[in-house]
């Protein structure tokens, strides 16, 4: 499942993500390109990238920041759960967290958005390795 901006919420509220977004830091909606970091290439959502890859992909949204309490975060961070960082924190997410996996990897949930960036005629292909992942990880299924 994936849940992309407000669907990375949904999937928050209704508890198959850890953690919650909130209004972003500066109270404003925000929209442009962002910078990212791969923080696990151990996921179908993640695995035509590198480690530690950077690309760009849009942002908007006005509830981006994401929330989770100190124990949350180092159970994110030791089974190593985070899919992408920010680099340029753009909401004032903890840790610069831009997307994250549930435990079984099979759910990620993320505020950017890479299907608005998957053809050059539209700014960027960033995006299209999500999907190149996902048809990978179906292939091998």
């Amino acid at each position: 499942m994936l849940g992309i901006c407000n669907g990375f919420q949904v999937l928050t509220e209704m508890g198959l993500l850890p953690g919650v977004l909130m209004r972003n830091a500066s109270l404003r909606f925000v929209c442009r390109s962002q910078r990212l970091r791969i923080a696990t290439v151990d996921s179908a959502y993640t695995a035509e990238y590198r480690a530690g890859e950077e690309i760009r992909l849009p942002i908007a949204h006005h509830d981006g920041n994401y929330a989770i309490d100190a124990d949350g975060l180092a159970r994110l961070q030791g089974e190593n759960l985070i899919a992408f960082n920010y680099l340029d924190n753009p909401n004032g997410s903890v840790a610069d967290i831009a997307g994250v996996l549930s435990t079984n990897r099979r759910v990620l949930g993320m505020m950017p958005h890479p299907e608005r960036a998957i053809e050059s005629s539209h700014g960027g292909e960033d995006g299209a390795g999500l999907f190149a992942s996902l048809m990978r990880g179906m292939a091998l299924a």
